[in-house]
C-alpha cells in the first residue's frame, strides 16, 4: 500500500489536506477572492478541494493546479465533474516548483505543501514568479505553539514560532491581509479524521490484503500525534499581498 493509497482513504472525511474546518477555508477564499471571477493557481493542488470549492462557489471563476500525483489529480477531476465545475479546472501533472504559465493569477494557492519548494519562503518565492499585480497569495504551513522535542522536529520540520514565521513572511516583502490560526478543535479533528478513516477503512474489510497494513500505519500515525507532537504543533494560514515599495 503505497503512500498515496493511504492518503486517499486517510482524507476521505476530510477532503482540505490541512487542520481547517469548512467555515475557516471559507473565510479564507473569501479574503482570497474579493471580485469572484478571478483566475486562481494552486501550487501541489493534490486532489483539487481548495480549487473545486472555489469554483463552486463563484461562476466566474477559472483555476488551474500543479500536482505531482497522477492519483490526486484524477480525484480531482472526478470531483469537479461531480460539483459540476469541470470545464472551468484545468490540471496539470508536473513538479509545481517547475510550473511555468503564460499567465500570471490573481490568487495562488499553497497549503501544506512547502516541502516542494524548501519551506515557506520557497513556496512564497514560487507564488510571486505567478502573481499578478494587485493579485494574492493564500498560504498554510505548520509553526511550533510550543517548543518541539527534538523527535518531533525531526518528524514534521524545523519550523519557527508563529511571530517569528509572520516575521519572516513580512521580511519578504509580504503583507498579512488575513490570518487563521487554527485551533486546537481542528488539529484534534484532522488527526482523528485521518487515521480514523484509515482504521475504520481496514476493520470493515477483514479480507483485505492491506488492511493489516493500513491498520497498522493508523495505530502508529495516532501515536505519533498524541506522543510526539500533539502539544506542540500548530498551523496558520495567511492571505498575503505584495508590500509596496515606499518612497
Amino acid at each position: 500500500m503505497n503512500r498515496e493509497q493511504i492518503s486517499r482513504i486517510a482524507h476521505a472525511d476530510h477532503p482540505i489536506k490541512a487542520p481547517l474546518d469548512d467555515a475557516a477555508v471559507r473565510q479564507l477564499l473569501a479574503r482570497g477572492l474579493p471580485r469572484g471571477d478571478e483566475h486562481v493557481l494552486d501550487l501541489g493542488c493534490g486532489s483539487g478541494e481548495w480549487l473545486v470549492r472555489a469554483l463552486a462557489a463563484h461562476p466566474d471563476l477559472h483555476a488551474e493546479g500543479v500536482d505531482t500525483s497522477a492519483d490526486a489529480l484524477a480525484q480531482a477531476r472526478e470531483s469537479a465533474r461531480d460539483r459540476g465545475v469541470a470545464e472551468r479546472l484545468v490540471l496539470h501533472h508536473q513538479d509545481a516548483a517547475d510550473f511555468a504559465s503564460a499567465r500570471p493569477f490573481d490568487l495562488v494557492v499553497s497549503v501544506g505543501a512547502a516541502h516542494a519548494f524548501g519551506g515557506l519562503l520557497g513556496t512564497l518565492a514560487a507564488a510571486r514568479r505567478h502573481l499578478a499585480p494587485g493579485g494574492r497569495v493564500l498560504i498554510g504551513d505548520g509553526f511550533w505553539e510550543h517548543p518541539p522535542s527534538p523527535e518531533a522536529v525531526e518528524m514534521l520540520g524545523d519550523f519557527s514560532d508563529l511571530a517569528t514565521t509572520v516575521d519572516r513572511v513580512v521580511a519578504e516583502g509580504w503583507t498579512p491581509v488575513h490570518g487563521h490560526v487554527s485551533t486546537r478543535r481542528e488539529l484534534d479533528a484532522y488527526e482523528w479524521a485521518c487515521w480514523g478513516s484509515l482504521a475504520s477503512w481496514a476493520l470493515d474489510r477483514p479480507a483485505e490484503p492491506d488492511g493489516a497494513h493500513a491498520l497498522a500505519t493508523a495505530a502508529t500515525r495516532r501515536a505519533e500525534w498524541l506522543h510526539v507532537y500533539r502539544g506542540a504543533f500548530g498551523f496558520v494560514s495567511l492571505v498575503l499581498c505584495r508590500t509596496p515599495d515606499l518612497p
